[in-house]
């Protein structure tokens, strides 16, 4: 598997879209692994995540994040904010940029590798809620999971209050992404 960290975000952005083109406009409603949303809700989450981003990398007003972005067209407005995303992303030397990121001054690598995190564990949540397979790619998951089990952040969001729950159990049997999902606090 590649290091570069713009080949990884493109696979996992390549993954959560696929995950979001399978949502069905009846299966908004249903809950998700993340107890304080619905799926459209979470789908809205994950595309104004992708907002948000742009406008870290390119010192734009943030968007709103009391409104629905979603629209009419889950997956063309999904993919538009992708898109948008993307093509921040690609631009030469992003990955050295220095840019605002949720935790302060950081370089365009920490958004990236930020979002692959995101679009890793909520293609697992967007499949679990709308009854897709969660045997998401082996290689990116295990590239996650191992980053986030060596992460220093994830110990000051986790818990009670924090948007990461603690750790859950997984079947021995479970697949990565499964292990993934109880690591970041959800019930496999």
């Amino acid at each position: 598997m590649s290091d570069n960290p713009i080949a990884l975000f493109q696979r996992a952005a390549a993954m959560v879209d696929a995950t979001v083109s399978a949502v069905r406009p009846d299966q908004f409603d249903h809950p998700t692994p993340c107890t304080e949303w619905t799926v459209r809700q979470l789908i809205n989450h994950v595309l104004t995540g992708n907002l948000l981003f742009v406008s870290l990398a390119t010192d734009a007003p943030p968007p709103d994040h009391m409104v629905d972005h979603v629209g009419d067209d889950h997956v063309a407005s999904f993919r538009d904010s992708l898109a948008r995303l993307s093509a921040v992303f690609s631009e030469p030397e992003f990955l050295s940029k220095p840019v605002r990121t949720p935790d302060g001054e950081g370089m365009g690598s920490a958004l990236v590798d930020m979002r692959f995190h995101e679009f890793v564990v909520h293609s697992w949540d967007l499949a679990k809620a709308t009854g897709q397979s969660t045997d998401l790619d082996h290689e990116l998951v295990q590239r996650s999971l191992t980053s986030m089990r060596a992460s220093r952040m994830l110990a000051r969001v986790r818990g009670e209050g924090g948007p990461v729950g603690a750790q859950q159990p997984a079947p021995a049997d479970a697949n990565p992404a499964d292990r993934l999902a109880a690591f970041m606090g959800r019930a496999v």
